[in-house]
C-alpha cells in the first residue's frame, strides 16, 4: 500500500528585513509594501501561493512591520466609504484582498538571516512539509513557480528549490548549486538532483551558474538542519547552509523553472517590473507604451 504524501497547505514569507537598498522609501513602510504599479509586492507573491493551491500563509515580521498586517486585514472603513461612493469595483478588489488567504504572524526580533526567519515559523508550520516564498523576486509565470516546485515535490517527496541560470560575472551574488540533471516531463535540462549548495561563492569558485531563487518547497526536517546550523557572518543563519545540513539525510531537487523574474529587491530590477507589468494591463498598457515610444523618441 502507497504511503500518502503529505500536502502542502502553507506558505512561509520572511518580511522582517530592513530594505536598506530602498532607503528612504523604506524608513517608514516595509519593502514588502512597495507598489509595483498598483499592488503591493508582497501581495503578487502571495497571489502566486494561492494560484498554487496554498490557502495558509505564515508571514514572518518584524517592528515596523505592521502595514502588512492591515494590508491582509479588514478594512471597516474603508470598505464603508467605497460603498457609500457605490464605487462597487474597488469595493471588490479591497474584499478580495482580507478574503483571499488564511494568515497568520510571527515576529523576528531580530533580523538574523533567512534561515532564523524560516526556523521562527517551525510552531506554525508543525511537521508538515511547507514552502516559502521571497516577495523581492516576483515571478512572472503561466504555470505559477510555486506550483511547478510543488508538481516535483509531488512526484518525488524531496525538497525542491527554484533554479535559475544567472550569467557568470552575477554567480556570486547568489546561492549557488552543484547538481546533475534528471529526466523529468521527457526532458533533462529542467530538473537536476542537488550535490552541494555555496551560499555566495567567489568568483572562480562557483560550482555552476545554476542560482537559488526564492521559492522552496521543503520537508519539516529542514527544521532540525537549520538548528544544527551554526551561524555565519553577522551572527545569520542562512538558509542555504541548512539545506546543505539536510543534504547529509534527505535527497533535494532543483527545479529550472518557466517564467520571468524580476529581482524587485534592487532597484533596477524594480524599476524593470515596473515598466513591464504596466505594459502588460489591460487598462495602462497602451497608453504607457506610446508615452514610452515618445520619451525615447524625443531624446528624453
Amino acid at each position: 500500500m502507497d504511503i500518502m504524501l503529505p500536502k502542502v497547505r502553507k506558505a512561509v514569507f520572511p518580511a522582517a528585513g530592513h530594505g536598506t537598498r530602498f532607503l528612504p522609501a523604506t524608513k517608514a513602510q516595509p519593502k514588502e509594501m512597495l507598489p509595483l504599479v498598483d499592488k503591493p509586492l508582497i501581495q503578487y507573491a502571495v497571489e502566486e501561493a494561492v494560484r498554487s493551491g496554498i490557502p495558509n500563509i505564515i508571514i514572518v515580521t518584524g517592528r515596523g512591520k505592521s502595514a502588512i498586517e492591515d494590508h491582509f486585514d479588514v478594512s471597516f472603513e474603508l470598505e464603508h466609504v467605497l460603498e457609500v461612493r457605490e464605487k462597487q469595483e474597488l469595493l471588490g478588489v479591497v474584499r478580495g484582498i482580507s478574503e483571499m488567504i488564511n494568515v497568520a504572524y510571527v515576529r523576528q526580533k531580530e533580523a538574523l538571516g533567512l534561515g532564523h526567519a524560516v526556523l521562527r515559523a517551525r510552531e506554525l508550520v508543525g511537521e508538515e512539509p511547507f514552502a516559502v516564498v521571497l516577495s523581492d523576486d516576483v515571478i512572472d509565470a503561466e504555470t505559477p513557480c510555486l506550483r511547478q516546485l510543488l508538481d516535483v515535490y509531488e512526484a518525488h517527496g524531496a525538497s525542491v528549490l527554484a533554479l535559475m541560470e544567472v550569467p557568470k560575472e552575477n554567480v556570486s551574488a547568489y546561492g549557488v548549486v552543484q547538481a546533475e540533471p534528471v529526466r523529468y516531463n521527457g526532458g533533462e535540462d529542467r530538473l537536476f538532483r542537488i550535490r552541494s549548495l555555496v551560499e555566495k561563492p567567489l568568483p572562480g569558485e562557483e560550482p555552476s551558474n545554476l542560482a537559488i531563487i526564492g521559492r522552496y518547497v521543503l520537508t519539516p526536517d529542514i527544521f532540525t538542519s537549520l538548528e544544527a546550523t551554526e551561524p555565519g557572518r553577522g551572527g545569520e543563519i542562512q538558509l542555504t547552509d541548512g539545506l546543505r545540513h539536510l543534504l547529509g539525510t534527505r535527497p533535494i531537487y532543483g527545479y529550472r523553472f518557466e517564467g520571468k523574474r524580476y529581482d524587485a529587491g534592487d532597484k533596477l530590477g524594480f524599476l524593470k517590473a515596473t515598466v513591464e507589468f504596466a505594459l502588460q494591463r489591460a487598462d495602462l498598457g497602451s497608453e504607457f507604451r506610446e508615452y514610452l515610444k515618445r520619451l525615447l523618441n524625443s531624446g528624453g
